[in-house]
């Protein structure tokens, strides 16, 4: 439109505004409607009809043919305007703010402002990500294209699905439109593989692209700075050996500070890195890892700081516990305690398709104190510790990472995953034989996670056992999940020749037996960065002479709100 043509149009603009002071309340309509239609960002603040005339055409017009003209994309009147950018759609139900959320380029492009935080499409910051397109602009850097090395710039001709019915965000894409749901974890989205088979590799697959979750698959590319804090307070109650109240112990401070740095390393394709920290009593740096690949086909180096051999209860991301804190009756089993781990794994030859592996090797001496390369020497024990083992991992159904979050939010696709690994160890003290078998079932609003763990300690020709099982429900998609576990720790044949006699002696991992059960629920009240969380469990264990601190009954009753992001 030329300079003239807009300048006759604000002198109309300004005629039609005295217009409606002079004429009477009847005749403004009118006089605006035989206007020329002006320019869309200039006339839509003032041509809302007086309110009798727009109800009394509401009233002569079916409200589902006024909704329908309000959300089918076109200009019905032809006065310039297209749906909620209408004055006509003003008072449509369509087009009221704070109905869902601005997640997909429909929301982002339809003149509301859906999720009422007073910024409408794309001036809202939730239009500004990855996967919204009608928010790029006509250039788009380089940069943005490709969210970390090698994993491919995702297309621009890209067909997606429509969204399910009742969904809100691209979130609901996972899972559709040929998506095999099976990669969702930051190692995943990042080792240059389609794991999942489905055609998309890394961050073009759905899971890695538009799950929150995934930290390398943001707009930014590089290297992830990601937090998790908690804030709550508990309630320990103890009960001695006949039964007695032993007192109880409240608590409330800042529960957890996890800081992780996260992403590709520098010029290496396919490559990934964690720095793990915690930061709420002591800061101490309790989980590295650097992930290298090995050729094209799926196989890795890793280096980490010893832990998450046979199970990553107790290396996994905090964001990813819905009870809170993992089974810790399963770490005296399952974690060495070792100073730093070499790892290779990858397909199975024959097999690429269902069966991968993992083969380990771990060393370190001492006693373990939480951080990386700190270890101490409670005694005058200086026996060198190592330990090797190996680990296989059959996708029966779909596809499943160990490092995937134990919570579920919206449905899930049907998986299917077993594992059995053993290792053998060299501890300080004791010298014994691991063995683990596991199961992980994700479907609907369900999510099942069950491990054993077996052990035979050598040099007290003892044998000790570990369970636990989780189970993840959905009650209300993107509002309430419930939580559960149960699990154990039992000695099937008693240690012998303790040299601590009646004590739990240092460097051996001899524990009283003992039964855990916890509830949970979990609730979603910002999205999945704000989740609240109130746990109540119960701790049975055998009375332990050398320790008489160590209660035989514990209840705990916990309440904490984490943000996660």
């Amino acid at each position: 439109m030329s300079r003239p043509e807009m300048l006759m149009n604000r002198l109309r603009l300004h005629l039609l505004a005295l217009s409606l002071f002079a004429l009477p309340l009847g005749a403004a309509p009118a006089l605006a409607q035989s206007s020329d239609a002006p320019m869309p960002d200039e006339v839509a603040p003032q041509a809302v009809p007086d309110t009798h005339e727009l109800q009394s055409v509401q009233a002569a017009t079916p409200v589902s043919a006024q909704e329908r003209m309000c959300e089918d994309g076109s200009d019905d009147d032809g006065d310039g305007m297209i749906d909620c950018a209408d004055a006509d759609c003003f008072d449509s139900a369509r087009c009221q703010a704070g109905g869902g959320e601005e997640r997909t380029d429909r929301a982002c492009s339809d003149w509301v402002d859906n999720d009422g935080d007073g910024a409408t499409d794309c001036d809202d910051a939730d239009c500004q990500s990855e996967h919204i397109r009608t928010c790029r602009g006509s250039w788009r850097s380089a940069s943005s294209s490709t969210a970390v090395q090698g994993s491919g710039a995702v297309g621009e001709n890209e067909e997606f699905p429509e969204l399910p019915e009742g969904a809100t965000s691209a979130e609901d894409l996972i899972g559709q439109g040929g998506d095999a749901d099976g990669e969702r974890s930051d190692q995943t989205c990042s080792d240059g593989v389609d794991n999942d088979r489905d055609g998309r590799t890394d961050c073009n697959d759905f899971g890695c692209r538009f799950d929150p979750d995934i930290s390398v698959c943001q707009a930014q590319p590089g290297i992830r700075f990601s937090v998790v804090g908690g804030v709550g307070g508990s309630v320990q109650l103890n009960y001695n050996q006949d039964g007695s109240d032993a007192g109880n112990v409240p608590e409330a401070r800042f529960t957890l500070l996890q800081l992780r740095a996260l992403g590709p390393i520098p010029f290496i394709q396919n490559s990934f890195f964690l720095i793990q920290m915690r930061a709420d009593e002591q800061l101490r740096v309790n989980f590295v890892m650097f992930n290298l690949p090995i050729g094209t086909d799926g196989h890795y180096f890793n280096l980490n700081s010893g832990s998450g051999l046979l199970t990553t209860a107790f290396v996994m991301s905090a964001a990813n516990y819905p009870l809170l804190t993992p089974p810790f009756y399963v770490g005296n089993i399952a974690e060495p305690g070792n100073g730093f781990s070499v790892e290779v794994g990858g397909p199975l030859p024959d097999l690429s398709s269902i069966v991968r592996y993992r083969a380990f090797a771990a060393a370190g001496s001492g006693q373990g104190t939480g951080n990386v390369g700190g270890r101490f020497f409670s005694s005058d024990d200086r026996n060198f510790a190592w330990t090797g083992g190996a680990q296989f991992l059959l996708d029966a159904v779909g596809r499943t990472d160990r490092f995937d979050s134990l919570f579920v939010y919206t449905p899930n696709q049907l998986s299917l995953q077993f594992t059995a690994g053993g290792r053998y160890d060299q501890r300080p003290n004791e010298r014994g034989i691991l063995w683990q078998a596991g199961f992980f079932f994700r479907f609907w609003h369900i999510l099942l996670r069950g491990d054993y763990f077996g052990r035979y300690v050598m040099d007290y020709n003892a044998m000790n056992t570990a369970y636990n099982v989780q189970l993840s429900f959905l009650l209300v998609p993107r509002v309430l999940m419930l939580a559960a576990d149960v699990g154990g720790l039992y000695r099937n044949a008693p240690y012998q020749n303790l040299p601590g006699g009646d004590r739990t002696p240092e460097g051996v991992s001899y524990q009283p037996e003992q039964t855990n059960w916890r509830v949970g629920l979990n609730w979603f009240f910002w999205r999945r960065t704000g989740i609240a969380t109130l746990v109540y469990g119960e701790t049975y264990r055998e009375f332990d002479p050398g320790n008489p601190l160590r209660f035989p009954t514990e209840r705990l009753i916990q309440l904490e709100a984490r943000f996660r992001f």
